[in-house]
């Protein structure tokens, strides 16, 4: 009868032990995921888990309460790319005329975004393309989850890709993002859109990209 005992007793143990991983597994972790290896499972304890989600703690506690909708989901919303015509010769020549005419048009867009790409500022596009995408949004869950999201790839220090921003905008969107609008950075976009016009477009009307894309539709409106 002993003998039958010890092996309860370790099996239980050994659920246990299989249930604690498990059990300190952060909220985005991929299930048959424990730990990720040498990292440790309490590694997940300070939210560097894959999902590395740094936004307020009150964001993430708001989530375990309302329906959520996959992130993945949400950000593939978000465009890193535009559909777009090829741009004419006018429009070309317009976008010299101001920045407000180049970012009017997906194709300006397009071709400063390359150049930004070159230059490794890319996220501030991509900033400015999220929160343009976000303004349109009327579900108040996909727009708490959407602003999570650009929260995340764009305002968190921690990202790569975070964008530059003045500490007074940064405790405006902290303190907006316990109940975030679809307008919750609106003052950060326009601080990063007049960031690329002083500091990008005098480079990009400069820039290869600009002045080959000028010359190729140069010579077909003269072949025409």
């Amino acid at each position: 009868g002993v003998d039958s005992g010890l092996p309860m007793g370790s099996e239980r143990m050994e659920m246990r032990k299989r249930q604690m991983p498990l059990a300190q597994d952060a909220p985005g972790a991929a299930p048959g995921q424990p730990g990720a290896g040498s990292r440790g499972s309490n590694a997940c304890c300070f939210c560097w888990c894959c999902c590395c989600s740094c936004s307020c703690l009150t964001v993430r506690n708001q989530e375990d309460q309302r329906p959520t909708i996959a992130s993945h989901e949400l950000r593939a919303d978000l465009p890193t790319w535009e559909e777009s015509p090829a741009p004419t010769l006018e429009e070309v020549n317009a976008w010299a005329q101001s920045f407000d005419k180049l970012m009017v048009t997906p194709a300006g867009r397009n071709a400063f975004r390359e150049f930004l790409r070159t230059e490794f500022s890319e996220e501030n596009m991509l900033f400015w393309m999220a929160c343009e995408e976000l303004k349109k949004e009327a579900n108040k869950n996909i727009i708490e989850e959407k602003a999570r999201i650009i929260y995340e790839d764009y305002i968190s220090i921690l990202s790569p890709k975070e964008v530059s921003l003045d500490s007074r905008v940064r405790e405006v969107i902290n303190r907006n993002m316990v109940e975030p609008s679809q307008h919750i950075f609106d003052d950060a976009q326009l601080q990063i859109y007049t960031l690329m016009h002083r500091d990008s477009y005098p480079r990009f009307m400069n820039s290869a990209v600009y002045k080959d894309l000028l010359q190729s539709l140069s010579e077909k409106s003269i072949e025409a």
